[in-house]
């Protein structure tokens, strides 16, 4: 038969065994089954113009800008959300009426919308997107490219409940 002795090192080494463990093996899995929602970034309402129009291409297009929308928790897509997209480009400046647009998710939580080539402003070319619908909690986004020469930049949106 096998006797426990509790000492205080035996309560500490039990306790921190607890600890490891739920952190480990009882928390995890249960953030690992949610999908935390995007949190809006810094500088990513500048210029935001409410009520964009929705559009089917900003100016003379050529750059691609596309992403998903998915409910925080379970991951579902969020088809007819709408996204609104601005940037500095060869057509305009970012606070310029005619450099933004909104765009509707498809039936997969999809979006896509061409506009001007982005070019750098502040030494970084980015993007900005906004979901300000009203039905989730308004998310913006400043996605930054790695290069100004790339010709597409994607953003992915995790909305929760307003």
């Amino acid at each position: 038969m096998t006797s426990i002795v509790f000492s205080r090192r035996n309560l500490l080494a039990a306790g921190g065994s607890v600890l490891a463990a739920g952190v480990s093996g009882l928390l995890l899995p249960a953030r690992a089954q949610g999908v935390a929602p995007t949190l809006s970034m810094p500088g990513g309402a500048n210029n935001y113009r409410k009520g964009a129009p929705i559009v089917n291409r900003i100016g003379k297009g050529g750059f691609v800008m596309s992403g998903t929308v998915r409910r925080a928790g379970d991951g579902a897509p969020l088809a007819g959300q709408r996204i609104q997209i601005w940037a500095h480009t060869v057509e305009g400046r970012e606070e310029d009426q005619r450099s933004h647009g909104a765009t509707l998710t498809d039936k997969n939580g999809a979006f896509r919308l061409e506009m001007p080539q982005i070019i750098p402003i502040f030494g970084q070319p980015h993007g900005h997107l906004a979901y300000d619908s009203g039905e989730f909690k308004t998310v913006f986004l400043r996605p930054i490219m790695r290069s100004a020469k790339d010709t597409s930049l994607e953003a992915h949106f995790v909305l929760q409940p307003a």
